[in-house]
């Protein structure tokens, strides 16, 4: 259900007319997919818009551990974009957290603190709005519910404090501090490392298979009870995805394009070719494009423009079958990813 929500607010314009917070969360939820989308470019599941239509892919309806990232960011994007828009004072009856104003610390009494991003605001209507929609009562309801929170926390766990000095001649005889959010993508780094760490989450299938919902619920319990809030979880191992799989909504990885050269490459962008094509059994394609566009233009008076027509290739990788058309004849892999 909550991915449904997610793909509603994704694809439908805001509209102005309802309450501020309820535009916010759709904004909220549209910049996590797209940290989501940035964070696995050159991973082999790459955060896929199907990955967001439960209701019309039954493959994601399990809880694997790509899902536990989408609906970690999902609800970190809403709570960070509520918290942020309050803060700006775009939203009625919110401003910046003020519990702390004008606090001296006692262990550090040269700081003085100021304002702080209203977190709990942006925490409080993202669970409102997002956990609201998780109805079920089952594992995989938990599971979803956990990883809302993780990403609330990540938020929280990554905020940074600011402080600026105060004193003749800056000599920070004073200093005003304020809790401050980071930038977004701070937070995505974050959550993917968070992500590759997730914990796979071990049920008393004896007990979950009795079909009693007290011993369900207790089952649950315990396998939570050794598992920090902070922590991804997941409870299926990811399928395969190098291989295309239309009954799951995986496009697999043929097509895809990697990074052979260039400089000033990530660690991702090194590895891509290698994780996307030749460990999926895939060879690397070159491909050349021409491209030609006006240059050279001048001004003649009056009043013409004439340009010449100038061409550069593009060269791009991308993934394809060995020759023969036998693909997916592995190197071994590192990772579901």
């Amino acid at each position: 259900m909550a991915y449904f929500f997610l793909w509603v607010f994704l694809f439908f314009i805001c509209d102005k007319s309802l309450p501020g917070d309820t535009c916010s969360v759709q904004v909220g939820a549209q910049s996590g997919m797209r940290e989501c989308k940035h964070q696995f470019a050159w991973d082999r599941w790459n955060c896929p818009d199907s990955a967001l239509q439960l209701s019309t892919h039954k493959g994601f309806r399990s809880a694997t551990r790509e899902t536990s990232f989408v609906h970690a960011i999902s609800a970190a994007g809403v709570m960070y974009t509520l918290t942020r828009n309050c803060s700006l004072g775009d939203l009625d009856d919110c401003g910046c957290d003020s519990s702390r104003n004008g606090k001296l610390d006692i262990l550090q009494p040269y700081l003085w603190y100021k304002y702080f991003d209203n977190v709990d605001f942006g925490e409080r209507i993202s669970k409102q709005y997002v956990d609201a929609l998780e109805t079920g009562q089952d594992s995989r309801a938990a599971v979803n519910l956990h990883n809302n929170e993780a990403g609330r926390l990540a938020v929280k766990a990554t905020m940074k404090r600011i402080c600026r000095c105060h004193g003749m001649s800056d000599s920070c005889t004073m200093q005003t501090c304020w809790m401050q959010l980071s930038d977004f993508r701070e937070i995505g780094n974050y959550m993917k490392v968070k992500h590759d760490q997730a914990q796979k989450l071990e049920l008393d299938k004896r007990r979950m298979r009795a079909g009693n919902s007290a011993d369900n619920r207790v089952a649950i319990a315990d396998a939570f009870g050794s598992i920090a809030r902070t922590e991804f979880i997941y409870l299926e191992d990811s399928p395969d995805y190098c291989a295309k799989n239309l009954s799951l909504g995986l496009p697999g990885t043929e097509g895809r394009e990697c990074v052979q050269h260039g400089e000033s490459l990530t660690q991702w962008e090194r590895r891509s070719c290698r994780r996307l094509c030749h460990e999926c059994g895939l060879r690397v394609e070159e491909k050349r494009t021409e491209i030609v566009s006006s240059c050279n233009c001048k001004f003649h008076w009056c009043c013409t423009v004439k340009c010449e027509n100038c061409s550069r290739v593009i060269v791009k990788h991308v993934c394809a079958r060995r020759h023969g058309g036998h693909g997916h004849q592995r190197r071994k892999p590192r990772g579901p990813k």
